[in-house]
């Protein structure tokens, strides 16, 4: 039988210092947020673009942008099912009726853990059929290594290296009444 040990590695206190560092650190690389536009990968990811989107309004004194990314007709272990004659087109939504474009935005991509790095493969792929945008930086909030792709975060909230037979969890209050992440560490085989 499978037993399995939780472990918080960050709790609501870490998660906000974590999100509000990685907005002080986009704010300074992009010397402000002038043509910025936050996307957040549904599900996780946009819970937390609207958190680090609040803390940049109250460091710079004015709101930006925020929009949700829907990946699912992107991932790469879902393209075979669907049919060559469908038009696959990305599923932006915009934030307060606000419209918005990529084309020549610097977009902030949010997601709240890093892995393989195919979802970010196919959140860019996404991205790049609405448009053409200036750059593209990717914030996590945690990165636990074992890339299979040359995907890099350029803001990382913590870096968990793990092994393969571990599992990051996720919570958020918005959806799970709690903000921890944890990690889950399989021991024994299932018998």
């Amino acid at each position: 039988m499978s037993e399995e040990e939780h472990l918080v590695i960050m709790d609501e206190t870490a998660i906000r210092r974590a999100l509000t560092r990685i907005a002080h650190e986009i704010v300074e690389k992009n010397k402000g947020i002038d043509n910025c536009l936050i996307v957040g990968i549904r599900t996780r990811g946009i819970y937390l673009a609207r958190r680090i989107a609040e803390r940049i309004g109250e460091i710079e004194g004015r709101p930006v942008l925020v929009s949700e990314l829907d990946i699912t007709q992107y991932r790469d272990d879902r393209i075979a099912a669907i049919s060559a004659d469908v038009e696959v087109a990305a599923a932006i939504g915009d934030t307060d009726g606000v419209p918005f474009t990529v084309q020549d935005k610097r977009i902030i991509l949010i997601d709240d853990v890093l892995y393989t790095g195919r979802t970010i493969r196919a959140a860019m792929d996404a991205l790049m059929d609405c448009g053409r945008p200036q750059s593209i930086q990717l914030a996590v909030l945690v990165d636990r290594g074992h890339r299979e792709l040359p995907i890099r975060p350029d803001f990382v909230g913590k870096n968990v290296p793990t092994s393969k037979q571990e599992q990051i969890d996720v919570a958020l209050t918005e959806i799970d009444q709690i903000d921890q992440v944890t990690i889950i560490n399989q021991r024994g085989q299932a018998g």
